[in-house]
């Protein structure tokens, strides 16, 4: 009976420690996820960490991570970012950095890179977005190429906001 007693409290113990293991959940929004090519890099950038697990809702564009901690939860993220992908999180403690490097003031010439551009409806997004900022005038942004070049004469954090808040994560030089 005791040796009974002892594997049912051990088992106990360890029911209890799953059960107090915070778990952290973000959720991205106001992402630009428009095909299968943009889930799959998701997907492919997020696949081998550890502690969190990504899924992808292609017709809301938005990622869900369930993750084991507020740092495994960051670093998907943060490879979410690197991968070319900007965000809205609903999370306090989970941030989104800004890393474009983008200074204040007018350029006139702006290299952009990084940025998610699996296809030609990612182009148009991205071609829509730079438009959009005052002074654009041109820009080399092809289907497939991560970098490209912004001409006119335009405030570099303006661009950055701009591709952000279309769903892309850039720097630029």
């Amino acid at each position: 009976m005791k040796t009974h007693f002892a594997s049912l409290t051990a088992a106990l113990l360890v029911a209890s420690a799953g059960i107090a293991q915070a778990e952290t959940n973000v959720k991205l929004t106001q992402m630009h996820i428009c095909c299968g090519g943009c889930t799959k890099a998701i997907v492919a950038a997020t696949k081998d960490l550890l502690g969190a697990k990504v899924t992808v809702d292609q017709d809301n564009e938005e990622v869900s991570i369930a993750a084991e901690s507020k740092e495994a939860a960051q670093k998907a993220v943060d490879a979410i970012l690197a991968a070319g992908y900007h965000a809205k999180t609903d999370s306090g403690d989970v941030t989104i950095a800004d890393d474009s490097g983008a200074k204040p003031g007018n350029v006139k010439r702006l290299e952009v890179s990084g940025v998610h551009n699996c296809c030609g409806a990612c182009t148009s997004a991205i071609k829509d977005a730079v438009k959009s900022v005052a002074g654009y005038q041109a820009d080399t942004c092809k289907p497939k190429q991560q970098s490209f070049v912004v001409e006119g004469d335009f405030d570099a954090q303006a661009l950055v906001k701009a591709l952000n808040e279309a769903g892309f994560h850039v720097t630029v030089k």
